[in-house]
């Protein structure tokens, strides 16, 4: 496959055959290595075969490959005459990350990283099946498939802050009704739940400021005690995204035989099925909010249990499995488009209207979690992003190797007895899903938020080291 280097770290599939915009890949060497040893260059390649994608098919530094799109792949279509493709947006609809700034510092919860764990894990339901902080029936579901943030903030699950400074406020334009039965049976009793995988509750402390200014609009400092939430739309989302993939081979058989891979099955925008598909993905998106907001409650909850009264406060909510429409430049004019991005985190710079209104002249906070055993940081949205990713960056440090993969290679007692000796204490519903997320199955998140960084597209403002971690 022809690769070449427009500049230091982007590198381009240049368009041929079936391809109708060239493909993109922003790595340095190292990555980029990482990067070629799977099927991700064959995947951006097909995405860049999609009708109505404008401009290139991205894969960002954390990149490596997924069904259908890669995992860290963006692309963006004509959101009149495009399509749209639930590979490019994930089978975990809104999967995302909402950082808490507590009051604590990390001399207050030294010698207490036992009973933090003890007490979140007792707290919060972690693993697959049913069970949620918060215990809803069918009809707080459609509320909440409707509402998203704004049901927890009526029913005092949440403040007005958790809404201001989340994306999107906590909901998009869900429509309870395109959601199907099986999946509302799936959610409603998983409302507050962590869920398995990759999925995790972790307390962490600000080790790095690198740019002070951003970080007192973000209320970050070092030493401060911040907890990271990375969880979806469960069982909800993933209902959801497989049974409208059905209804679309089902429908459209032609756009089966014809597609460069079946895993990038897609509706014509204006087709009625995509449009029910983009309403019910709305309504697990709003879902996947308000499952982190429970979850929220029970992280302050569980706080103010272990510590007495502790604030904490949301620095930002981010989802990284979502398509959404969005006003980008286009060959010089602006240009209505529907952005697909998964496994990517929205990266907007100042002065885009998205952002809230506290961080509108620093530009949106961007939440990259690395392993249970690395930094994870917090940028600002870079001032190239709009230029060249529409407006995205990473979402994460990237796997190096399948859960099948680490299984083999990891023991789980091991991974965290290791951890433990660094400090950080990990508690996990099986030594399996400890071994599958341990530090050296991922890629090494410093490099990737380097090139971020060097970029433009998502900007250092600081960095977190683990203390405690709860998964599924």
């Amino acid at each position: 496959m022809e690769l070449n280097q427009v500049s230091e770290n982007i590198y381009e599939i240049p368009k041929q055959g079936d391809m109708r915009v060239p493909a993109r890949v922003y790595a340095s060497e190292p990555l980029l290595d990482e990067i070629s040893g799977d099927k991700t260059l064959e995947q951006i390649r097909n995405v860049a075969t999609l009708p109505g994608i404008q401009k290139y098919s991205i894969v960002l530094p954390d990149g490596h490959q997924g069904y259908g799109f890669p995992i860290g792949g963006v692309a963006a279509v004509d959101a009149q005459d495009g399509v749209v493709s639930p590979g490019g947006i994930g089978y975990d609809i809104n999967c995302g990350v909402r950082l808490l700034a507590t009051d604590l510092s990390y001399s207050d919860v030294r010698g207490h990283e036992e009973e933090i764990v003890e007490t979140l894990y007792d707290n919060i339901p972690c693993g697959l099946g049913k069970g949620g902080y918060l215990d809803v029936d069918r009809s707080d579901l459609e509320e909440i498939l409707s509402r998203g943030c704004e049901w927890m903030l009526e029913n005092d699950h949440a403040v007005q802050r958790d809404l201001d400074c989340c994306e999107e406020n906590g909901r998009l334009p869900g429509d309870p009704g395109k959601v199907p039965d099986d999946a509302k049976e799936r959610g409603v009793g998983q409302v507050g739940s962590l869920g398995s995988g990759n999925h995790f509750l972790e307390v962490q402390r600000v080790t790095d400021v690198f740019d002070g200014e951003r970080a007192d609009y973000y209320g970050l400092q070092e030493d401060q005690v911040v907890v990271m939430i990375h969880s979806g739309s469960r069982g909800l989302g993933h209902q959801t995204c497989t049974e409208y993939l059905r209804r679309f081979e089902k429908q459209y058989p032609e756009i089966v035989e014809g597609i460069a891979d079946k895993e990038l099955m897609y509706a014509p925008i204006g087709d009625d099925l995509a449009r029910d598909y983009l309403d019910a993905m709305n309504a697990a998106a709003n879902f996947a909010w308000v499952n982190r907001q429970a979850m929220t409650e029970g992280v302050r909850d569980s706080l103010t249990q272990v510590f007495g009264d502790v604030h904490a406060d949301l620095v930002y909510d981010v989802c990284h499995n979502i398509a959404k429409e969005e006003k980008h430049e286009v060959d010089g004019r602006r240009k209505q488009l529907l952005v697909h991005r998964k496994g990517a985190t929205r990266a907007f710079p100042a002065g885009r209207r998205e952002i809230p209104d506290v961080y509108e002249d620093v530009g949106q906070p961007v939440l990259i979690p690395g392993s249970m055993g690395a930094h994870s940081y917090v940028l600002a949205g870079g001032d190239r992003s709009l230029e060249l990713s529409w407006g995205s960056t990473a979402h994460g440090a990237g796997r190096l190797m399948s859960r099948t993969q680490a299984k083999k290679d990891y023991w789980g007692g091991d991974v965290q007895d290791d951890l433990e000796g660094e400090g950080i204490y990990v508690k996990a519903k099986s030594g399996a899903t400890v071994a599958e997320e341990a530090p050296g199955v991922y890629k090494d998140v410093d490099e990737v938020i380097r090139v971020s960084h060097d970029l433009g597209i998502g900007e250092r403002v600081a960095r977190m080291l683990p203390v405690a971690n709860i998964k599924g």
